[in-house]
């Protein structure tokens, strides 16, 4: 972990915020190549769209794989505010992301919403383990900063530091 990797990971948090804000639960995703370019950025939007698939990390992947090559997106590292749930697992796989670094655990966020989520119980290091080529899994990092986004209200979001 590096000291940027820390600023992309906050910043994975303040676009949860952001979804927050908009009225869907409160998850980030950004994508980074390799030289530290900011390729996408990606809100949940559940709470807009009926649409289940509408995670995060889908609806950035789903934009990035038009977007850019496989090449680069090997290349690239994708962090996200909360650990990417077993679909999103998948999408990653799929998209080829060689990278993935997040912040708040599965265990920690079932915690703080009190179990009152419906949940699959599988780590996403441990999805993507199973595939035919590695993605490298870095977390979580920064939970007391990312468990932050769930215990506010409607307050408007801090700084970008």
């Amino acid at each position: 972990m590096t000291g940027s990797d820390l600023r992309y990971l906050r910043y994975a948090i303040l676009i949860a915020e952001r979804a927050r804000e908009h009225g869907s639960p409160p998850f980030g995703a950004l994508l980074v190549s390799d030289r530290g370019w900011i390729l996408q950025e990606g809100e949940n939007t559940q709470g807009a769209t009926p649409d289940c698939t509408c995670h995060a990390e889908t609806n950035l992947l789903r934009e990035a794989t038009r977007r850019f090559s496989r090449s680069l997106l090997s290349h690239s590292s994708l962090y996200t505010s909360a650990e990417p749930c077993p679909m999103c697992a998948g999408a990653i796989f799929w998209s080829g992301v060689g990278r993935v670094v997040y912040g708040l655990s599965s265990e920690h966020l079932y915690a703080l919403t009190q179990n009152n989520a419906e949940h699959l119980f599988e780590h996403c290091a441990d999805v993507l383990a199973k595939g035919t080529h590695r993605v490298e899994v870095c977390g979580p990092m920064l939970e007391d900063e990312a468990e932050q986004v769930f215990k506010q209200g409607l307050e408007p979001p801090r700084a970008f530091a």
